[in-house]
């Protein structure tokens, strides 16, 4: 590893998922956010603490197996992942080498990361086909577009790769993985999930990782 490489702050990835944006795609949630939107989905991933600390090469490998499955893009969720914009715009310049999209969720609007002038949040910018922007609200749940979690946040489309098509008008899904004896949840529950949504405690004391979108 160089001394050099991005070392990305991981709270969990998805490989392969369709519950994330449009396609199949590779997720990954990074680990700390400065916002504390009320309601956030996954409030276990507000800490900067915790987390992995993961290379991005190793990253990058994952990424590569996951393009043999039929991947289409990444998404980057949270955490925030301008709160990471470095490793963040390192792995999307590493996912549009292998022709893949970028659609990143983030709790700021697409006018306060402009303001900010930073490099790495500009750099990620222009690596992102799809912004998903605005802090999340809970008293404007989104029932209309797929992927979206409150009515007050925007998609911006900002390459032709993607438009607002059908696909974002259908229902939104859940998907649950038990892997080497870990329970994994990502994606927007029903009704009927919301006791996973909270987290119980598992009955065997599995190990529970649970995302969604910002």
């Amino acid at each position: 590893m160089s001394a050099q490489e991005e070392i990305l702050s991981v709270a969990q990835i998805v490989p392969v998922t369709e519950a994330e944006g449009p396609g199949r795609r590779f997720a990954l949630w990074f680990q700390g956010c400065p916002l504390r939107c009320p309601g956030c989905c996954n409030p276990e991933m507000l800490s900067f603490e915790g987390g992995q600390a993961i290379p991005l090469s190793r990253i990058v490998h994952q990424l590569d197996e996951a393009k043999t499955q039929g991947i289409e893009g990444i998404t980057l969720l949270g955490g925030e992942p301008t709160a990471h914009a470095s490793g963040a715009a390192a792995l999307a310049r590493s996912a549009r080498q292998r022709g893949l999209s970028v659609m990143v969720f983030s709790g700021f609007t697409l006018a306060e990361l402009l303001h900010r002038h930073e490099a790495a949040i500009d750099e990620l910018l222009s690596l992102t086909d799809i912004l998903v922007d605005g802090p999340y609200d809970p008293t404007q749940p989104d029932s209309t577009r797929r992927w979206i979690g409150s009515r007050n946040q925007q998609i911006h489309f900002l390459t032709q790769r993607y438009h607002f098509d059908e696909s974002w008008k259908q229902s939104n899904t859940l998907e649950i993985r038990l892997i080497d004896g870990i329970l994994t949840v990502n994606g927007f529950p029903s009704r009927s999930a919301v006791g996973l949504w909270k987290r119980p405690k598992p009955r065997r004391s599995l190990p529970l990782a649970n995302s969604s979108d910002s």
